[in-house]
């Protein structure tokens, strides 16, 4: 009767919701003894794992939830294993219960998720399959959450049956050293299993597809209709709005242009450059976002690197921006197609027929795209230079939407979401997390052209009703000074990154808007997020995590003890580098430990419980008498010594001792003295006080907000060889007047000098 009762089931299922399950050999595979976890998505989870098991497995289910008479009629056909998450006897009777060759489905979440993402996951499992020594099967769930039986119906489109796919996964067993016990062995089991969870949500999403692809599929599922996209014109799209452009436009561009080619975009954060990075992901050509603040030679450059031969701008951008030098010099490189030019080309018929085809999108994809291959190049950005000569890093269509999926595991963004995004979108994260993710996720996105603008950022994100805000930490600071303790009063989530979070800034943060900044780290080359501080696992002096689905290596560096080197591999690390003079060969990454491994760069280290500290850049390490100091830490001291500053700390070469460090504040009453009595007091060794304090009203920064440190170390270097002041060159550079102090060398008793 149960095996009749179960095939009616899996067939009544299967006709309304289209069930489709993989990975059942797993099940097989796994043996006795096993906890089969799953991720809870809606009241539809029991009756799918009960209808496709192929044995009548064993629920554990929480008391509250048995005593609930709508549950009590399913509850008659299935073994119960009723468990009190209080009561400790509890788990010692479910962890008998598996030692006895018992299977045993659980939900570690305890509760039926109201966010679309993970919900706090529990102890208890993970401390019943280490004890028990139990294999655990995970089992994902997704196409759940859209139907009415979850809890998410005021967050999302709500479809009546929606398709449902079930992943068996391999099952894993946790391995934990024996010496290690008591609290310690428990949290090593229970971030054992939040990663595992982690993974399993992370392996319900189809990465191996185009971008375009992709955001079609976004669009039919979270309704045509839906406003996605704003800019400072103030002109809200809605998907069907912004394909119907996409349309329009990229049948000019297919004129101008071919198959495969890579084409330019020197345009601002505005709707328009989306419409024109979604038209050639249509196309098939391959979009190079260009930094128009880099200067011209920089752009040349990367034009010749990615061998760009077209690139379109917008003639109102070039003149109000005064890039009308710049644009004139590129013309004599590339082919410049200016966007209203084009747009007097688009007649009446052209934007009805751009119209209709936005009513049958995925007909006229499939017809008109030639290009199905996820690991083709979906875009190219260039490495911000903060640190040397940029590069361009191509990355693949499963590389950018692997790291979407990954994001999303880690921060619950969807259609209730408006994200705020200032960052420019030639920048890794402006592009990919600030527009392309929500643009997949059903979020609303509001494209602001500059983040410079302290005062009015605030008012637009309290105007929007802004949930997501991420910014470099120089940029959060500046804006927590001008704004109003209820401007950021909608905010669900503030994200940091492309810079090391700062105390006081998550201070200031925490006392004027009770707001926690979560922070996160990654680079270019790996789509960019690597890893991310959550709700549930957050340690405000660590970037996080590291994401599902990726690996990571700590390499030992001479003279550094604490940490190495961070080596990282996964599905969201570049299909490789465009260097100048490689006639367009896509250098693919490898490091020591093989093909597809990628060095950051990067000086990290790994805590007991997993979360990432980033020390700095390998380059931002200074060798004295032998020894690595991080200028990380000296900026670090720096910022104890004045907290309200911004500093930056640069090295040089020095004859007696190798290399020197300088720092350069914008604190016009800073001295070394000052430097010296923090460092006394925060115990830091003589090493970490800079040899130079240099004082300058501004410094230069990146259009990310990261400090500009080729222009400070060249304006050092130059002037520290040349012997006529330091300062000079520095004042000049940021327009304003400064002075120097340095430390008294054995040939004088003082060297301080300054200049008007």
């Amino acid at each position: 009767m149960i095996r009749l009762a179960k095939f009616l089931l899996r067939c009544l299922l299967r006709l309304l919701y289209r069930v489709d399950v993989r990975g059942m050999e797993h099940y097989h595979e796994t043996g006795d003894r096993v906890l089969i976890v799953a991720n809870h998505t809606s009241l539809l989870d029991g009756l799918l794992l009960y209808a496709w098991l192929p044995e009548t497995p064993t629920f554990a289910i929480n008391t509250q939830i048995a005593e609930k008479r709508i549950f009590k009629p399913f509850l008659m056909f299935v073994n119960l294993f009723i468990m009190d998450p209080s009561s400790p006897l509890s788990i010692k009777s479910m962890i008998k219960f598996i030692k006895e060759n018992n299977k045993a489905v659980i939900f570690p979440e305890g509760r039926i998720t109201t966010t679309g993402s993970l919900m706090k996951i529990y102890e208890g499992p993970a401390l019943i399959a280490d004890k028990a020594d139990a294999s655990i099967l995970p089992i994902a769930l997704d196409g759940c959450q859209h139907s009415p039986f979850s809890y998410l119906g005021d967050q999302q489109k709500i479809v009546l049956f929606p398709k449902i796919c079930i992943t068996v996964l391999p099952a894993k067993k946790i391995s934990i050293p024996n010496e290690i016990q008591g609290h310690a062995r428990r949290k090593a089991a229970t971030l054992f299993l939040h990663r595992l969870m982690y993974e399993m949500v992370y392996s319900t999403f189809d990465y191996r597809r185009t971008v375009f692809s992709a955001f079609l599929e976004a669009a039919k599922k979270n309704d045509f209709r839906r406003v996605v996209l704003e800019d400072i014109n103030r002109t809200p799209l809605t998907y069907r709005q912004l394909l119907t452009r996409t349309f329009i436009l990229a049948r000019e561009i297919k004129k101008e242009t071919v198959i495969g080619e890579h084409v330019g975009l020197l345009l601002p954060n505005v709707s328009t450059t989306i419409v024109c990075y979604l038209a050639l992901q249509f196309l098939n050509r391959v979009p190079a976002m260009l930094n128009y603040s880099a200067g011209v030679q920089i752009l040349i450059s990367a034009c010749e690197t990615a061998n760009i031969k077209t690139v379109y701008t917008s003639r109102a951008f070039i003149e109000n921006g005064g890039f009308t030098e710049l644009a004139q010099e590129l013309e004599q490189h590339v082919e410049l197609h200016y966007l209203e030019d084009t747009g007097k080309r688009i007649s009446i018929f052209k934007k009805i027929l751009g119209l209709a085809r936005s009513y049958y999108p995925n007909l006229h994809y499939s017809s008109n795209s030639k290009n199905t291959d996820p690991d083709s190049a979906a875009t190219i950005l260039f490495t911000s230079g903060s640190e040397g000569l940029p590069k361009g890093v191509v990355l693949s269509h499963a590389n950018m939407l692997s790291n979407y999926a990954q994001g999303k595991c880690y921060i619950d963004f969807g259609p209730r979401d408006v994200m705020f995004n200032c960052l420019p979108l030639f920048h890794s994260f402006g592009l990919n997390v600030g527009c392309l993710m929500p643009l997949l996720a059903g979020s609303k996105t509001f494209l602001y052209l500059t983040p410079l603008h302290y005062r009015i950022i605030p008012e637009l994100i309290y105007e929007l009703g802004a949930t997501i805000f991420f910014a470099a930490n120089t940029f959060m600071k500046g804006y927590a000074h001008h704004a109003h303790p209820y401007d950021f009063q909608s905010l669900r989530y503030a994200l940091a990154g492309a810079e090391k979070l700062r105390e006081d800034t998550q201070k200031l943060w925490m006392e004027k808007f009770g707001i926690r900044i979560l922070q996160g780290y990654g680079v270019t080359e790996t789509s960019p997020v690597i890893a991310a501080n959550t709700p549930m696992m957050n340690r405000s002096d660590s970037v996080g995590h590291i994401i599902p689905g990726m690996e990571y290596k700590i390499e030992k560096v001479d003279g550094i003890e604490d940490g190495g080197r961070l080596l990282v591999k996964g599905p969201n690390v570049m299909k490789g580098y465009l260097i100048h003079d490689s006639n367009g060969e896509i250098q693919v990454p490898s490091a020591s430990y093989g093909e597809g491994w990628h060095d950051t760069g990067d000086i990290a280290n790994v805590d007991d419980e997993g979360f990432f500290y980033i020390q700095g850049r390998a380059k931002r390490f200074a060798k004295i008498g032998g020894e690595m100091v991080s200028l990380l830490a000296v900026e670090e001291l720096a910022t104890q010594t004045w907290p309200e500053y911004v500093h930056a700390a640069v090295s040089l070469p020095d004859d007696r001792k190798g290399e020197k460090i300088v720092l350069i504040t914008n604190c016009l009453d800073g001295s070394r003295k000052k430097i010296q009595e923090t460092a006394k007091h925060m115990k830091y060794g003589e090493l970490y006080v800079p040899k130079k304090v240099v004082l300058a009203e501004e410094l230069p920064l990146l259009s990310t907000g990261k400090i500009d440190y080729v222009s400070l170390t060249e304006l050092a270097l130059n002037e520290d060889r040349s012997g006529t002041g330091l300062i000079s060159k520095i004042a000049n550079l940021v327009g304003k007047s400064a002075n120097v102090e340095s430390e008294p060398d054995s040939t004088s008793t003082s060297t301080s000098e300054s200049e008007p």
